[in-house]
């Protein structure tokens, strides 16, 4: 049975750290930064029989705007709809319905995005950004 939960106490902390080390837009993050990440996040888990088997947060202001992050699914796991259960449990999660603007960066993932209501930037000229790494 597949279930979304947003209770932080079930997540797999070690499983989502070592999923995030090593993928494109997390490599290197560290347990105590996934931790932080999680700490000041509103968190969703994907469970398969209570195993948990993906992951996604969102950071916002619960109004105004919400940015979605570190969205997978183990790769095993891939290929069964899990990543479209798993965003339609963020994008329905009542605590979230009143947000005007949702955003988010993927490099390979727009068609499954797309299901959503996601679509390039209106006015991308309009923001801007400081990376500090």
């Amino acid at each position: 049975m597949i279930i979304v939960s947003t209770d932080k106490n079930k997540l797999d902390i070690p499983f989502i750290q070592n999923f995030l080390k090593d993928v494109y837009w997390a490599a290197g993050r560290t347990i105590d930064e996934v931790q932080t990440t999680i700490d000041n996040s509103f968190c969703f888990g994907i469970y398969l029989d209570d195993k948990q088997i993906g992951f996604s947060r969102v950071i916002t202001d619960y109004v105004v705007f919400a940015y979605l992050m570190d969205v997978f699914i183990a790769e095993e796991h891939r290929g069964n709809g899990y990543s479209s259960i798993l965003i339609e449990a963020m994008m329905t999660e009542p605590e979230l319905q009143e947000v005007k603007i949702w955003r988010l960066a993927t490099s390979d993932a727009h068609f499954l995005y797309r299901k959503f209501g996601f679509n390039p930037l209106a006015h991308p000229e309009k923001l801007m950004e400081k990376i500090c790494i």
